[in-house]
C-alpha cells in the first residue's frame, strides 16, 4: 500500500512561483511511474507532468517551459517546481503513482486510469 501526500500550494500572483512537493509512505518510488494532475473547478482532471520508470518526463503544452517536476528517492519524494504562475494554472493538485511502473514509449503519460494511488490534492491559486 502507497500512501501519497501532497504539499506547499497556497495562493500567490501571477507570475509568482510555488513549489509542490508529494511526500510517499508504505513504499519507495523506484521504478514507479508518477504524475501530477489538477482539476479546476467545472473542470475535467487533467495531466501536468509525468515521469516514467525509466526518467522520461512529459509535460502537457501549457505549463512547458514553466513547471518543473522531479523526483528524490531518497526522500521519497516528488516535487513539482511552478514558476511564471498565471491565473489559468489555479486547480487542486494532485500527485498520482502506478505502482506498476511504466514506459512513455508503450503507453500515454497523462492515462488518468493507470494510476493506481492518488493524494488528497493541495489546492494553488493565482490571482491577476
Amino acid at each position: 500500500q502507497v500512501q501519497l501526500v501532497e504539499s506547499g500550494g497556497g495562493s500567490v500572483q501571477s507570475g509568482g512561483s510555488l513549489r509542490l512537493s508529494c511526500a510517499a509512505s508504505g513504499h519507495t518510488y523506484v521504478r514507479y511511474c508518477m504524475g501530477w494532475f489538477r482539476q479546476a473547478p467545472g473542470k475535467e482532471r487533467e495531466g501536468v507532468v509525468s515521469i516514467d520508470s525509466y526518467g522520461s518526463t512529459r509535460y502537457a503544452d501549457s505549463v512547458k517551459g514553466r513547471f518543473t517536476i522531479s523526483l528524490d528517492n531518497a526522500k521519497n519524494t516528488l516535487y513539482l517546481q511552478m514558476n511564471s504562475l498565471k491565473p489559468d494554472d489555479t486547480a487542486m493538485y494532485y500527485c498520482a503513482a502506478d505502482s506498476n511502473g511504466c514506459s512513455f514509449l508503450f503507453r500515454g503519460a497523462f492515462d488518468i486510469y493507470e494510476y493506481n494511488y492518488w493524494g488528497q490534492g493541495t489546492q494553488v491559486t493565482v490571482s491577476s
